[in-house]
């Protein structure tokens, strides 16, 4: 808080064109030398927290379609593609193999932007196969709109794990360089619209959300729409940009919360179910995901008062003259 408010200051006293005292300023230098490098070492080591996350879920993934021989339908619905592999099993080991890889390699600095690239892939193919889920659900159930949300959720699970995967393709490039620019605009979307559409979908299918609230909270159809709510608002401030760091964070904090109420339990019941196993690995890529972007819209946002708060101290005005 106090780094903070000495940069606002030195900041504001550039950008007014007012100047400093030599002796302030050698002495703010002595302390924005020593605060500047902490800020970004405190900000580097939020963001590996979030990297953690996002690439253990992902290499976790990887080993569940390992493990069963098969592709995670209720994430991964290849069968949507209506072609009978004769050997899916070679294509889920081959799928897991990318996945660990991927996983592990982005936890790594010099191999973070190919495991960045390879998960953002892995991602992506498995939210076309939502794609084809859209033409098998309305040919077989009709234009029902429970129909196309819930399609429109799992393709939006996908998608929301390809926003981390950008963030950290584009965090090596120059902070004003048009690459990282237009990779925050495609985060911020594809993870603030996901949450928009999970927070509808819930309101809409309020009574089967109800069913998966734990028994022993009361009131199921409240926390049901009390989290559509939650997921709704927080999508909205991430895609208009008003607190969407607090919103973020805050997103994060109520999936790991899922984590540890709704998602880890079942697999204690449901040992050998890959849903189960798979619906609490995606939940700490999730989690991931939103903690990556809200340390990296924090960190631009440091740079920018960090910068000039450099120039100002490492600068060597003339006297204030009374």
């Amino acid at each position: 808080m106090v780094q903070n408010v000495l940069l606002k200051w030195l900041y504001s006293m550039y950008h007014c064109g007012h100047t400093i005292r030599p002796e302030v300023a050698k002495r703010a230098s002595i302390v924005i030398e020593f605060l500047i490098p902490a800020k970004r070492l405190m900000g580097d080591q939020q963001m590996k927290a979030g990297l953690w996350f996002y690439g253990l879920g992902t290499a976790l993934t990887g080993i569940l379609n390992i493990a069963w021989g098969a592709f995670d339908a209720s994430h991964q619905p290849i069968q949507a593609l209506g072609i009978n592999f004769p050997d899916q099993h070679l294509l889920a080991y081959v799928a897991g193999l990318w996945l660990v890889a991927a996983g592990l390699a982005i936890l790594w600095q010099r191999s973070a932007k190919i495991g960045a690239a390879a998960s953002a892939t892995a991602y992506l193919i498995f939210a076309a196969f939502w794609l084809f889920r859209y033409q098998a659900g309305v040919h077989a159930l009709g234009w029902r709109i429970d129909v196309l949300f819930g399609v429109t959720f799992g393709l939006a699970q996908q998608l929301m794990l390809v926003a981390p995967a950008a963030i950290v393709y584009v965090s090596t490039a120059s902070p004003d360089s048009l690459l990282q620019k237009r990779g925050a605009i495609t985060a911020r979307w594809m993870l603030g619209l996901p949450p928009v559409i999970f927070g509808l979908f819930h309101l809409i299918a309020l009574r089967v959300f109800a069913t998966i609230v734990p028994h022993w909270m009361s009131f199921g159809y409240f926390w049901a729409a009390l989290t559509g709510i939650a997921f709704f608002l927080a999508g909205s401030a991430i895609c208009s940009g008003i607190m969407d760091v607090q919103a973020a964070r805050l997103l994060a904090l109520m999936l790991l919360l899922f984590e540890g109420f709704v998602e880890a339990p079942p697999i204690f019941i449901r040992l050998h179910d890959q849903a189960t196993w798979g619906a609490a690995v995606y939940n700490l890529a999730a989690i991931g995901a939103c903690w990556i972007f809200a340390e990296f819209l924090t960190s631009r946002a440091d740079r920018e008062r960090i910068e000039p708060a450099e120039n100002v101290a490492a600068s060597h005005p003339q006297p204030v003259v009374a």
